[in-house]
């Protein structure tokens, strides 16, 4: 699948090179961008990211049979008064 391999680029290559590293995301690859040795953004082109930011989409619920973690801290602390 095209866009897969994550090309590192430091800044000052990005702004030299704009265009072309634009060129490059609109074909579908990934572009991290370093400053100072860290990633600081990382290029996609639009619509490849996911549908939402991890912060809108809905989270996982888990459930478990039996009496509540709550209920059960509220009893052991009840038994050992």
């Amino acid at each position: 699948m095209e866009g897969q391999h994550v090309k590192t680029i430091t800044f000052s290559d990005f702004q030299r090179n704009l265009s072309g590293i634009l060129d490059l995301v609109e074909k579908g690859e990934r572009i991290s961008i370093l400053r100072y040795r860290k990633v600081i953004a990382e290029l996609v082109r639009a619509g490849l990211r996911g549908s939402k930011p991890a912060w809108k989409r809905r989270a996982l619920r888990l459930v478990a049979s039996g009496a509540s973690l709550s209920r059960a801290v509220l009893e052991e602390t009840r038994s050992k008064q």
